[in-house]
């Protein structure tokens, strides 16, 4: 495979053709979806195993005013027992997709990467994609033989909360809307941390679903400041799709860092700034006792 992290639907057929050795992981997840693997298992591509973002590629979430945020990473422990669970091994390349632009997928990217991985791809265009070039299907379960590789964490920057206001170029991953204050789904708090840019994952592809030319992404990204030799970090709402923008800045070599507490961590401390500012909540009045 080439050195891009994405690899085309074509490519990847070509190499399964040939009888090269691929892991291939399903990680078909959505925002306010529960679960991906009724998806999975009506139909994917030949030999892939399904990972579960929020068992496998998560720890559990933090609770209301607690810090971590919705999606912390795993345990080094948990991320290598569901990787060697889905036949991941260290010298065979793994093959990442979704049904959501990749932004799935780039988690497990990621995660794959920073645990020390050294071949890693995200399918271009996703599930889509494959049947858009005729892929082969099958339904299912698929068990793999376990696979030994071993998670080594620190191979990829990370930066944590309390250094967040120090970042030069905080990228928010987040759709404008939210970004803007303008509408909250889902976190208590609506804005973003005051000095972020925003590009929406929607800006990292083309009308196909498939990821723009690295031209096009280093333009976009430089417009925010984001070049290579800036300190740059990416964030989101709870640290995946954040994984998008840092895997688009990777397609345009852009080396960036990964905020996973995100924005559900920063408004876990109602006493840190936010843009647009609001006012701070008012605690309800303490009946006294009777």
């Amino acid at each position: 495979m080439t050195t891009s992290p994405l690899v085309s639907a074509r490519d990847l057929a070509a190499r399964l053709g040939a009888g090269g050795p691929v892991t291939l992981l399903d990680v078909r997840y959505q925002t306010g979806v529960a679960d991906g693997r009724p998806a999975y298992l009506a139909g994917h591509v030949p030999g892939s195993v399904y990972v579960d973002v929020d068992e496998d590629l998560a720890a559990p979430p933090a609770g209301p005013g607690e810090p971590g945020g919705r999606h912390p990473l795993p345990s080094t422990e948990v991320f290598e027992k569901a990787m060697r669970r889905a036949g991941v091994w260290a010298d065979r390349p793994v093959v990442v997709y979704d049904d959501w632009g990749g932004r799935a997928a780039s988690r497990a990217w990621w995660l794959l990467r920073y645990h020390g991985h050294r071949d890693v791809r995200v399918l271009d265009g996703g599930w889509a994609a494959w049947l858009d070039a005729g892929g082969a299907t099958e339904t299912g379960e698929v068990t793999p033989e376990p696979g030994d590789f071993e998670a080594d964490p620190g191979h990829l920057p990370v930066v944590d909360t309390e250094d967040v206001p120090q970042v030069e170029v905080l990228v928010d991953a987040r759709a404008h809307e939210r970004y803007a204050g303008e509408h909250e789904p889902i976190d208590p708090v609506a804005g973003h941390v005051p000095g972020a840019v925003n590009v929406p994952t929607n800006e990292n592809l083309g009308p196909d679903g498939r990821f723009k030319h690295a031209d096009e992404l280093r333009r976009t990204y430089a417009a925010v400041g984001a070049v290579a030799g800036a300190d740059v970090a990416a964030y989101c709402g709870s640290g995946v799709t954040a994984c998008h923008d840092i895997l688009a800045m990777a397609v345009a070599r852009v080396p960036a860092a990964l905020w996973a507490g995100s924005w559900s961590d920063w408004v876990s401390d109602r006493t840190r700034p936010i843009d647009p500012p609001v006012d701070p909540p008012v605690d309800p009045p303490v009946e006294p006792p009777a």
